[in-house]
């Protein structure tokens, strides 16, 4: 049984750390602080916290003007207000000159399961990621998200994380250092890899055990980084392998499908990608339950693994 953590939690938490170590961190909220919990960095340091309401725009504007005094700002809000409200400012005014503001998405993908369509970000990677000067990371749990939110202090450039609003399994270790751009080898396989981040990470490792019993070894890896990420990395782990699978908690469009594709074109090698096809999310009684609307589950990546292991 794998420890259990909150990324949201984790964050805030570790916002908390960092800015007690530099001075220079500053955290900007839009009216949503309980939720990303920013709210704990507002505690310990009010007067580098800027509640700026409801105004994503606004705040990211404001962000980048902090980075030009030589202050490190961490902006918050929901993924898909994070990345598409402020896009205009994002790019005019972050990506362009190159700023280091780091802009966080929580309650990322289908998690926010409750508030249905109009707070679930399916697109906010492949926006993000289309962005040139822009840094596009999608933690697998806790751990990984509490490492890179330090990292973030002293990465140069722009930076994106999308984070999700729920509990995951620990499935990195809880001190290894961030390297953006690297992929990580979660479990050893033999016939078949699954490049997944985020929550399909720990899905993907519950396949792999679905698929051991039909005598397939799934090998998974964790592609956090998906910008930027070594690709002569990614061509590498998928190696003497029967077929690809890729595994996202995010429109097939634009994001880690895409992502894997460009990097393994001209590889002759079957592949099935999971993730949400060319459609908003909806309501429902539990994010379990959207998961599994929406082909998002151990089975579902378990028969992709089965079909091209088969081949």
């Amino acid at each position: 049984m794998r420890d259990m953590q909150n990324p949201r939690e984790v964050y805030g938490r570790t916002l908390v750390e960092i800015g007690r170590e530099n001075p220079n961190v500053v955290v900007l909220e839009a009216d949503l602080g309980k939720s990303t919990m920013s709210c704990y960095f507002e505690e310990t340091f009010p007067d580098r916290f800027f509640e700026m309401g409801i105004a994503e725009a606004n705040m990211t504007s404001f962000a980048a003007g902090l980075s030009l005094t030589g202050k490190i700002p961490f902006t918050n809000s929901f993924a898909v207000f994070a990345a598409g409200r402020a896009f205009d400012q994002i790019r005019q005014g972050i990506c362009i000159p190159g700023l280091n503001v780091r802009i966080v998405g929580s309650s990322c993908g289908l998690s926010d399961f409750g508030d249905g369509s109009t707070h679930q970000s399916v697109e906010d990677v492949a926006i993000m990621r289309a962005l040139p000067n822009m840094t596009v990371l999608v933690p697998a749990d806790g751990n990984e998200t509490r490492m890179m939110t330090r990292a973030l202090v002293e990465y140069p450039g722009p930076a994106y994380m999308r984070i999700t609003r729920n509990d995951l399994p620990d499935v990195m270790p809880a001190n290894e250092p961030f390297i953006a751009g690297k992929p990580h080898l979660i479990r050893q396989g033999d016939d078949v890899v699954v490049y997944a981040n985020g929550q399909m990470v720990s899905l993907a490792l519950e396949a792999a055990d679905i698929v051991a019993v039909q005598g397939l070894s799934l090998r998974v890896v964790n592609v956090s980084s998906v910008k930027p990420v070594d690709g002569a990395a990614l061509r590498a782990l998928s190696d003497g392998m029967k077929g690809v699978v890729t595994a996202e908690e995010h429109s097939l469009i634009g994001g880690l499908a895409s992502l894997i594709l460009t990097t393994l074109q001209g590889i002759p090698i079957p592949m099935q990608s999971i993730g949400i096809r060319d459609s908003f999310g909806q309501s429902a009684h539990s994010y379990k339950d959207l998961l599994s609307a929406y082909g998002l589950t151990p089975k579902h990546i378990a028969d992709a693994v089965l079909q091209v292991g088969r081949i």
